[in-house]
């Protein structure tokens, strides 16, 4: 077994694949609440398709396909070098911009949180162009707000801007 160290991660994803599944067939919903995509059709979609990743690479790999390292010195294009120390400044700074936005969606609606998660995660992974970037954040937060809402039928909260909206 120590050639197919890769199953861990198959039995990982079929793990998770029956979980999903379990929580989206014991969603509680109304019939034909939504028409016939309701809430449990993406859930659904995503533990099939987690289950059937599970099986394909266990099947690989019990056939003897082997995930390969990449050689020493041939990393692709913006990737670090093995063994490069994580940047975990990065991480720190989308830790917490993660968790401001969640603290902040209740009082400021989505938005302006939205906007600013964006915006901060674009910063931290490293743009700095300041006219450019809250611009960009402000409409992906608002189209994703309008999908949500009026596409989707699923309420976000709308914050000081629920009137303007």
């Amino acid at each position: 077994m120590r050639g197919r160290s890769e199953l861990g991660v198959s039995v990982l994803l079929l793990v998770v694949g029956v979980l999903v599944l379990g929580d989206a067939f014991t969603m509680e919903t109304v019939a034909g609440q939504r028409g016939p995509v309701g809430p449990r059709t993406v859930p659904v979609l995503v533990g099939v398709a987690l289950l059937v990743v599970a099986v394909f690479l266990a099947v690989d790999v019990l056939r003897g396909g082997r995930g390969e390292g990449e050689p020493r010195g041939e990393e692709p294009a913006g990737e670090e070098p093995a063994g490069e120390p994580a940047d975990w400044r990065t991480v720190a700074l989308l830790a917490g911009i993660f968790l401001a936005a969640a603290v902040l969606i209740d009082p400021l609606g989505f938005p302006i949180t939205g906007a600013l998660l964006f915006w901060g995660s674009a910063y931290a992974l490293g743009s700095r162009n300041l006219s450019r970037d809250p611009l960009i954040a402000a409409v992906l937060s608002m189209a994703t707000f309008a999908a949500f809402n009026t596409l989707l039928g699923v309420p976000l909260p709308g914050g000081p801007l629920m009137g303007v909206l």
